[in-house]
């Protein structure tokens, strides 16, 4: 049935509903949150390119092995931050231009740990650490197995 239809057959009270909540339904401000999350998302990977730079100029680094430690850093950089309380607060300004890059998965783990620090170091912070980033991670590490099995086998037939 299509929503045309579907609304022809609502009751009197039914419209009066949908006419009250369709005036009271907050606007999302879509544009102005894609530019914030766009202009965040943008600086957060300056700063992990700046961080690249530092390990390459002072630690001799090629760019095929400087995105380990960069990564590492950027990631406990934002637990960091989100222990002080200020990753949330960029986070709450940013939306997704803060939760995409490699920092929204050092907050995800840190949060849920700080969450749950009451119910103990083994039950609270151990068994719920890994709630949300477990996931990342098993399907991470499923998504590299991949691409190195498909690798692995296009390189022993020759192709790449």
């Amino acid at each position: 049935m299509m929503a045309n239809e579907k609304r022809k057959k609502l009751t009197p009270t039914q419209q009066e509903y949908h006419l009250f909540e369709k005036e009271r339904e907050t606007k999302r401000p879509v544009v102005k949150n894609c530019i914030r999350a766009f202009f965040v998302g943008g600086v957060i990977c300056t700063i992990g390119q700046a961080i690249s730079y530092f390990y390459m100029y002072f630690f001799d680094f090629t760019e095929q092995t400087v995105g380990n430690p960069t990564v590492a850093t950027m990631i406990f950089l934002s637990m960091i931050f989100t222990g002080l309380g200020v990753y949330d607060r960029i986070a709450q300004f940013a939306g997704a231009g803060s939760a995409v890059p490699v920092t929204g998965f050092g907050n995800a783990v840190i949060s849920a740990a700080i969450e749950h620090r009451t119910e103990g170091f083994v039950l609270g912070v151990g068994s719920n650490m890994f709630k949300l980033a477990g996931s990342v991670i098993l399907f991470g590490t499923f998504a590299a197995f991949v691409v190195a099995l498909i690798k692995t086998i296009a390189t022993q037939w020759g192709g790449l």
